[in-house]
């Protein structure tokens, strides 16, 4: 690729920043139009999968993530009640995959991103318009701040509402409510030891997960009508719901003040797009295929973009044959999924822990098996890639 080549990427959140740097190794200039006033991301923190961390080698921090790993023993799957259903380790998701789970705060992976990039590549602020998408004539312009700026590439990376995408595909429905809301919480909880889990209810689930920085990450989703929100607060809504679960989840809930908790309905792309690209444009994940986050592959899914289309980027038609048929199937995965673990109705929710027992008894745990085929992916050209940047 010629040193005069250049990108622009739309949004600075995890998906366009590492496209932004994967693009910057390969000899790009490359330009990042962040509408916010600073890239402090939406959301808590962030779980890095094996098949995310393999794509971050090719950017050259994934041994530094990987660092970060702050799972260890025994962890799994619980009822409201306590029960065990499930249980896993951290060294048989290795094992199995060939790579930890490493959970950290969207800020700190943000930051180390950003990092990778040269001074000045970031504009905040910047509320961008795809002009036009240019073709094999002529590039793409982006309007932003009264002006026009061409590109040979355009990288569509602003997430689930994205109006790149609108630009693109008009005709497309656009994102749909998947029926549930999720709360986020990442704050000190001081005294409390607990083995890493999630907990599955009727129609509700909740997380509680310790960080290496000694923090909690917790989160909880429940089936709602799409807008509602608490009459008080959103601590209170959670005390509401899971104050009368296991612990350590109401200490988690004592432990936070209302303005840590985060609430967002969940909205996902149910019907896939024709494609991730057209003329010199490129979607990228929640834009590309927004999904429910019962696999914990939104932001994983971002990230293998984002190194694929830096390979691809001459040939766009070959970065949406690699990653459309992906991301649709895991996309389809997440929504079966989010169906199984939001269950309401008490006979199927009796039917389906006592699957589960059954299941982890037979073999992996269930917690395992939803990542076969997911996080044992790797970037089939990641030796070119990792050394790019040393020629």
């Amino acid at each position: 690729m010629a040193q005069s080549a250049r990108a622009i990427v739309i949004g600075g959140g995890i998906g366009g920043l590492t496209a932004a740097a994967a693009l910057h190794r390969r000899g790009w200039e490359v330009t990042v139009l962040e509408r916010a006033r600073s890239l402090e991301p939406v959301g808590a923190a962030i779980s890095l999968a094996p098949n995310a961390l393999r794509a971050l080698d090719v950017i050259g921090i994934g041994d530094e993530i990987r660092d970060l790993a702050a799972w260890q023993g025994d962890g799994g799957l619980r009822t409201p009640g306590g029960r065990w259903l499930s249980r896993s380790s951290a060294e048989a998701a290795a094992a199995r995959f060939g790579g930890p789970l490493v959970l950290l705060p969207r800020t700190t992976l943000v930051d180390r991103l950003a990092a990778l990039l040269p001074p000045g590549t970031v504009r905040t602020a910047a509320a961008a318009t795809l002009a036009d998408p240019g073709d094999r004539a002529r590039p793409a312009r982006v309007a932003v701040a009264g002006e026009e700026l061409e590109a040979d590439l355009v990288v569509g990376a602003d997430g689930i509402n994205s109006r790149v995408r609108s630009a693109l595909f008009p005709a497309h429905p656009g994102p749909v409510y998947a029926g549930f809301t999720t709360w986020r919480v990442l704050i000190p909880v001081p005294g409390v030891e607990f083995a890493s889990h999630e907990t599955w209810g009727r129609g509700r689930i909740w997380g509680t997960h310790p960080l290496k920085d000694g923090r909690v990450y917790a989160y909880a989703a429940a089936m709602t009508p799409a807008g509602e929100r608490a009459p008080d607060d959103e601590q209170a809504e959670l005390l509401r719901r899971f104050g009368n679960w296991h612990d350590p989840i109401p200490a988690v809930i004592a432990a936070a003040r209302p303005e840590d908790v985060l609430r967002h309905d969940v909205h996902h792309i149910a019907r896939p797009l024709p494609a991730h690209h057209l003329g010199r444009v490129a979607l990228l994940g929640d834009a590309a295929h927004a999904m429910p986050p019962t696999l914990g592959q939104g932001g994983n899914q971002a990230v293998e973009d984002a190194v694929v289309l830096a390979h691809h980027a001459d040939d766009l038609a070959a970065y949406t044959a690699a990653r459309l048929p992906r991301t649709t199937a895991i996309a389809r995965r997440a929504v079966k999924v989010a169906r199984l673990n939001m269950a309401e109705s008490r006979a199927v929710v009796a039917v389906r822990d006592t699957a589960i027992v059954a299941l982890s008894k037979a073999g992996p745990a269930l917690f395992l098996r939803s990542f076969d085929g997911i996080a044992d992916w790797r970037p089939p050209y990641a030796s070119e890639e990792a050394h790019a940047g040393k020629r």
